[in-house]
This record gives C-alpha cells, sequence and structure tokens, in this order.
C-alpha cells in the first residue's frame, strides 16, 4: 500500500492539524487552519512564508485566492456526476 500524506498535515512541515503549535483561524481549532493553499493546509506563518516563496521560485503562484479546505458548503461531493 501507498502511504498518503495526511490531508490535514501541512504540506510544509508535515505538522499534524490539532498539534501544540499549529496556527487555527480565530485562534480556534474549529474554524480550521489560519494559512491553506490550492495544494493544502499550512501550520504557521513561517510555513506559508517558506512556502510562498518556493512557489515564487517555480513560477506556480495561484492566480487566485484557494477555496477555505474547511468549508463543507463549498466542497462538491459528487462532483457533477
Amino acid at each position: 500500500m501507498l502511504a498518503r500524506l495526511d490531508p490535514y498535515s501541512c504540506i510544509e512541515c508535515g505538522l499534524p492539524f490539532r498539534s501544540e503549535g499549529f496556527c487555527y483561524h480565530e485562534g480556534r481549532v474549529e474554524n480550521g487552519a489560519a494559512y491553506w493553499t490550492d495544494r493544502g493546509i499550512l501550520c504557521s506563518p513561517k510555513c506559508s512564508r517558506a512556502h510562498y516563496r518556493k512557489r515564487a521560485a517555480d513560477g506556480t503562484l495561484p492566480t487566485e485566492a484557494a477555496p477555505d479546505p474547511f468549508d463543507l458548503q463549498a466542497i462538491s461531493f459528487n462532483d457533477g456526476k
């Protein structure tokens, strides 16, 4: 079986969501991560800056804001099928 990254871990450092040191929107875990991108969530301003620098260097910065990964109303579960 292939190992998969936890979808709720920081994509830069791997810190799991709900771990000590993870930053939450408005400081509340139930509000989800404070930082995210189209590729996943980020645990802190430090990882957010590191991710931005990598994407800028690669030329892969997103052109629009990523949807909130914790907003279940915005997620389509059937993808129009």
